[in-house]
């Protein structure tokens, strides 16, 4: 490898910490102290300055500019994360996010002088409820597992108000879930019970009968699953998990492989979560604000959180108390409603594309799955035997082990060829998984590039396992001992003065 006297590569530019930038001695913007005004700090002050870096402008801009230049995003290149949906945020939705009666809203304005964002969250909440044939969604859940929360808790109130909250504690839980599904079980008192899954990779139904009684809860299962599978006998588990006396909640984090071709509510389901980031094409991660309405059955309507919206007459309203709703809430989810620029995004793409283009998203990104799945699964195991996928691909590592690759090793690779990896070890079911999920934005050219290089890959790794084991060659950061990372995490930056000190 080339090495530079920066330290640079060309045009990316070497950064260091920005501890190491700037300098704790200076600051780069000057604040006279305020004149004529009493301390009223109590004596809590500080006594000495924070241990900020001070930089100037340019390198305060410089540093994070040069720091994005090492991310990957959507907008530089296909994001082929499974389970993940990645996909193209249409510009049109930042567009309309930030028109300023949406954009400068505050969250205690009072209703009358808001009547355009309740119309717009009202329209939002009836494209969900047709799309799903659900009866009521809850709009404040912050993102997908907030969503399931909210779902679950509403199941705990119906079967409180049964009188069987104590005694029905069991919740039934593929193998195969998402992690937050137990998780969120277990968070609201449930005990996770879990079922075995097919050798081709759907939920066994002999198993799910041995599980049902009297102490069941419900049910949390993904359709498609995560295994990139459509559950074929959804109809027949809601009617035994309904006949047992328990609630259907499906995770709703594939949507998009279904959306305007199935309707959940048709399936049996009582409850799901729908990521907006996913399905709808609000941005996607990143720690910022989030949305993941929860659709409700005729069943649990009742017990939808507050606050929800009403229209009395010509107005709408908030219904921000529990004892002023109809029916009997579980509670609240959250400070305040939601998060109105998210809601902005996800209608306007529901309106762009129309219900027969939202149809269409469900079409091409299984489409474009099972096109990857055709070129890959010669060179590549397919865990389930190549049987057509939902929107995403499986396939495992079996292949590349006999010539000493795993995994992780052509996931390292791939970044060298400038692509983020697949989900990898994901799910826990496949051993060496790789799970891929093209989306509906991709072209079949950016598909056939994409599965060019895997190819190209499964064939080096017969010849030349070094080059996998070394990998990443030209990323910023060569491999990590990701296992001491894990269990010894650098948390907090210390100055190298700090660290001779401590040693000495």
């Amino acid at each position: 490898m080339t090495e530079t006297v920066s330290g640079n590569r060309g045009l990316l530019q070497a950064e260091a910490l920005i501890f190491e930038t700037g300098s704790l001695a200076r600051t780069g913007v000057d604040m006279p102290a305020p004149k004529g005004r009493a301390n009223r700090l109590g004596g809590l002050g500080r006594k000495v300055a924070p241990a900020l870096p001070g930089l100037s402008e340019p390198e305060a801009v410089r540093h994070y500019v040069r720091l994005s230049q090492k991310n990957y995003a959507i907008d530089l290149g296909f994001f082929p994360l499974g389970s993940c949906t990645m996909k193209h945020n249409p510009r049109l939705n930042e567009k309309m996010a930030r028109l300023e009666g949406f954009a400068d809203l505050h969250p205690l304005q009072p209703t009358q002088t808001v009547q355009g964002a309740l119309l717009l969250m009202e329209e939002l909440a009836r494209w969900l409820l047709t799309l799903t044939g659900m009866e009521a969604v809850a709009l404040s859940p912050k993102a997908g597992a907030h969503g399931e929360l909210c779902g679950m808790l509403a199941i705990r109130a119906a079967l409180q108000a049964r009188g069987e909250g104590e005694t029905r504690k069991r919740v039934l839980v593929p193998e195969s879930a998402h992690g937050t599904n137990p998780a969120t079980a277990a968070a609201c008192g449930f005990i996770v019970d879990e079922i075995k899954a097919t050798e081709d990779g759907h939920v066994d139904l002999e198993d799910l009968k041995t599980k049902l009684g009297p102490d069941v809860a419900g049910i949390m299962l993904t359709n498609p699953n995560t295994c990139g599978l459509f559950e074929r006998d959804i109809r027949t588990i809601a009617d035994l998990i309904h006949g047992a006396g328990g609630y259907f909640y499906c995770d709703g984090a594939n949507y998009n492989a279904i959306v305007g071709r199935v309707r959940p509510g048709d399936l049996g389901v009582d409850a799901m979560h729908i990521n907006l980031h996913k399905t709808f094409s609000t941005p996607h991660g990143g720690g910022g604000p989030g949305a993941g309405p929860t659709v409700l059955s005729p069943a649990l309507a009742p017990y939808a959180p507050v606050p929800h919206m009403v229209r009395r007459g010509e107005e709408l309203a908030l219904v921000e108390h529990a004892e002023d709703a109809e029916g009997t809430p579980f509670g609240r989810m959250c400070a305040f409603h939601g998060q109105m620029g998210m809601y902005v995004r996800a209608l306007t793409y529901m309106l762009s594309h129309g219900s027969d283009g939202l149809r269409q998203v469900a079409e091409d990104s299984v489409l474009n799955a099972n096109y990857l799945l055709a070129r890959l699964k010669g060179h590549f195991n397919a865990p389930f035997g190549g049987q057509p996928c939902m929107h995403e691909v499986l396939l495992d590592d079996s292949t590349l082990r006999p010539h000493g690759v795993e995994t992780i090793d052509l996931a390292k690779a791939l970044l060298d060829e400038g692509y983020h990896p697949m989900t990898t070890y994901f799910p826990l079911v496949v051993h060496g998984a790789l799970l891929i999920e093209p989306t509906e934005t991709e072209s079949k050219a950016e598909l056939d590039r994409f599965a060019d290089v895997l190819i190209a890959l499964a064939e080096r790794a017969k010849t030349d396992s070094a080059h996998f084991k070394s990998a990443p060659h030209l990323a910023p950061m060569r491999r990590l001992d990701e296992t001491r990372a894990a269990r010894q995490p650098k948390l907090r930056w210390k100055p190298v003065e700090a660290l001779k000190t401590a040693a000495e």
